[in-house]
This record gives C-alpha cells, sequence and structure tokens, in this order.
C-alpha cells in the first residue's frame, strides 16, 4: 500500500507562497482594470477636447470613424460638405429670374481682364468689342477712377468694374482674380490697354494656343508699328507660333542650345495669356506688395505645368501692336498730382527697379531655404547668369 505523501499531482504551495502568489494577482489585476478604465477616461476627454477645438465634431463613435474631413477647405468644418460653395465666378445674376437657361447655353468660359484708363477709351472699345462677340466675360481695372466714362458704350453693362486709382493690373488682378474666383475659366487674358487688335481674333488665337499645348502665351508684337522691348515678341510671317529666339553675335547669346528665357520659356508682361491651371500657380507667384511685377516674367516658366521650353511661346498667326503709352506716372492726364508729370514717371519706373531687385531677392531665398523644393531648371539658371 502506498503512502498518501507518495501521490503524484498538484501540490499546494505553503501559505507564504500562497500569500504572495495573490497579492500579485491582485495588483496585475488592479493595473489592469486602471488602466482599461484611464484609457476610455482620456479618449473621451481627447475628443471632447477636439471638439471644442474644431478639429471633429462630438458624433457617435462609429459614425466619427467613418468620416474623412481632411480635405475641406480650411474655415468650411464646422459645415456638412454638401453645403460648401468652393469656388464663385464673375458671372452677373439677373433680379427678376433665376436666368438659368440662358447660364447652360452662353455660359462664358474664358476671361479678358484689363487695366484701364478713360484717355485709351477707343483702343478698349475696339479690344472689349472682339472679346465680347468671341463669348468672354470682361472685367475692367480703372485706375483713374473714371468709371462712369463708359457708360456710353454699349457693352459697358455687360462688363465688370473695379475702380482703385493709380494701381496696377496685378495689384488689380492679385485682390480680384484669386483662383477661386476664376476657377470656371479656361483661359485668363491678363492685357495692357495700349493694344491694337486689327490682326487678332480671340477664337482663333484660343484653338492655336490648345493645338500647341501652351499653357503660358502670349500674341507676338508687330515689329513695324509697336514698341517692342524683348526680341523674343516679334512676329515672325511664316510661322505660327515661336518658342525661342536667336541671337548669335555679342551678349547674351541665344541659340539652340538656350534654356532659360529671355531665349526660350518666356513672354512679356504687357498681354499674357494664362491657362486655367497656370494661372491657379501664377497668382501665388504675384507678391501682395510688389505692384510692377518686375521680374515676374522669367520666374512664370515655373507656372508652366512641365517643360517650359514646350509650354510657353508666342503666337505669330494672331498678333498685336503694343503703343508703349506711358500711363501710370504719364503725361496723358492719368498720373498721380505733381508739377512735373515727367517727374512721376521716372518715380514709377526707378519703383518699378526697385521691386525687380526685391522680388530676385525673395526667389533667391526662398529657393535656398526650402529644402524639399527641387528647382527644375537648376542647371539653366546657373549658366544663363
Amino acid at each position: 500500500m502506498k503512502s498518501f505523501g507518495s501521490v503524484t499531482g498538484f501540490v499546494l504551495p505553503d501559505p507564504k507562497n500562497r500569500l504572495l502568489l495573490w497579492s500579485v494577482l491582485i495588483l496585475v489585476s488592479l493595473i489592469s482594470g486602471a488602466y482599461f478604465v484611464g484609457n476610455a477616461f482620456f479618449a473621451k476627454e481627447y475628443k471632447q477636447r477636439l471638439a471644442r477645438w474644431g478639429l471633429i465634431h462630438t458624433m457617435p463613435h462609429s459614425k466619427f470613424n467613418a468620416c474623412k474631413r481632411q480635405c475641406l477647405p480650411f474655415g468650411s468644418e464646422a459645415l456638412p460638405e454638401g453645403i460648401i460653395a468652393r469656388t464663385s465666378n464673375l458671372e452677373m445674376r439677373p433680379l427678376w429670374d433665376s436666368g438659368k437657361d440662358n447660364r447652360i447655353l452662353k455660359r462664358p468660359l474664358n476671361l479678358l481682364a484689363m487695366a484701364v484708363g478713360l484717355k485709351q477709351k477707343e483702343i478698349v472699345n475696339k479690344i472689349v468689342e472682339k472679346f465680347l462677340s468671341s463669348g468672354f466675360v470682361v472685367m475692367l481695372f480703372h485706375y483713374d477712377g473714371f468709371v462712369d466714362g463708359w457708360k456710353s458704350l454699349a457693352w459697358s453693362s455687360c462688363a465688370i468694374h473695379v475702380s482703385a486709382i493709380n494701381q496696377t493690373k496685378w495689384w488689380f488682378a492679385k485682390r480680384f482674380l484669386h483662383p477661386d474666383i476664376v476657377a470656371e475659366y479656361n483661359y485668363i487674358f491678363l492685357w495692357d490697354e495700349d493694344l491694337l487688335v486689327d490682326n487678332f481674333d480671340p477664337k482663333r488665337y484660343l484653338s492655336i494656343v490648345k493645338e500647341e499645348g501652351l499653357e503660358i502665351s502670349q500674341p507676338a508684337l508687330d515689329p513695324t508699328k509697336s514698341e517692342v522691348h524683348h526680341p523674343l515678341t516679334v512676329h515672325k510671317a511664316v510661322s505660327k507660333v515661336h518658342r525661342r529666339y536667336y541671337k548669335l553675335k555679342g551678349s547674351g547669346r541665344c541659340d539652340d542650345k538656350s534654356t532659360a528665357p529671355p531665349c526660350i520659356g518666356w513672354v512679356e508682361m504687357m498681354a499674357p495669356v494664362f491657362s486655367k491651371k497656370s494661372w491657379q500657380c501664377v497668382w501665388h507667384l504675384i507678391q501682395n506688395d510688389l505692384i510692377h511685377a518686375w521680374g515676374l516674367d522669367r520666374q512664370l516658366g515655373y507656372c508652366a505645368q512641365g517643360d517650359r521650353m514646350r509650354n510657353v511661346g508666342v503666337v505669330d498667326s494672331e498678333y498685336i501692336v503694343h503703343l508703349g503709352l506711358p500711363t501710370l506716372g504719364g503725361s496723358n492726364g492719368n498720373e498721380a498730382p505733381s508739377d512735373s508729370p515727367g517727374d512721376n514717371r521716372a518715380k514709377v519706373r526707378m519703383q518699378s527697379y526697385i521691386e525687380m531687385q526685391v522680388f530676385g531677392k525673395r526667389w533667391k531665398d526662398a529657393a535656398e531655404k526650402d529644402k524639399c523644393w527641387i528647382d527644375p531648371y537648376e542647371q539653366a539658371n546657373k549658366t544663363s547668369h
């Protein structure tokens, strides 16, 4: 007969060990309970804080997990997504009916925006008539304040009029042509007022731009009648579009190896035309306080939605005349008060040069400080200076 003490199986520990084991189990249970209770408490408090900060709405947990609102426009987080109107346009609405049928059939797809003074009324009238007949929206920036002086023209009530004394078209564009405002327009023509359009048709111009894939462009200038500042803009009689300029002698040479402005990938600032996508970039490039925008033209290629050597060009088959009339600070009666209008013009030009230097420094500093930005034209820019 086997003794009791020889039975194999589970043997209870002695009282001291049992007490230690129970103490450990109780401690683990207390810690686990505190963790789960605390986690639930802090999660609830965290959500409440986010709701107070406006980052989320207080809602059932399952609904909160199913919602993704990261792409909503800044400031609209408190609104249901379906009510948010992200963009606008320059369409004037009738007071007496919805105008729905007319908008569906005749909604303009392109925009002409010009800085104008009453002294150039006759020239502007011819420009606007051509663009309105081609289905454009027209927006006039009145730098002389004489808005009522345009009421005699048949189309005046169809145009958008904005007035601010002695401001440039770039000042107006930065404030009134935000990409969200002009999002419905495929092309934005941002033109000066001293342009003759006898040999220009907006519809034919746009058909060429689309065919050639030009995101940033301008019509060529008639060299016999225009004030020409840069040879790249000169009209070529046997060409439809050109993108580069050749200068094989002297300083500042341009040849087939040139890859940077002003030899290629460049337009002047008196009559630029921007695609919707390029304007979304250009608007951000315009500096709020540098109203003359000198120096901007050399950097427009960065907004060309790809290769500036391909997507920027001058249209020859639809060309204009640039009269080069002095307006702001000039001698045509639109200048700021002064004993000598010529002094004002000199001051305007000096300020333009100053702003060009400021813009150049800002670009250089921004390029150096942004460690995440890669310059696609870095090598070309080095060889062009």
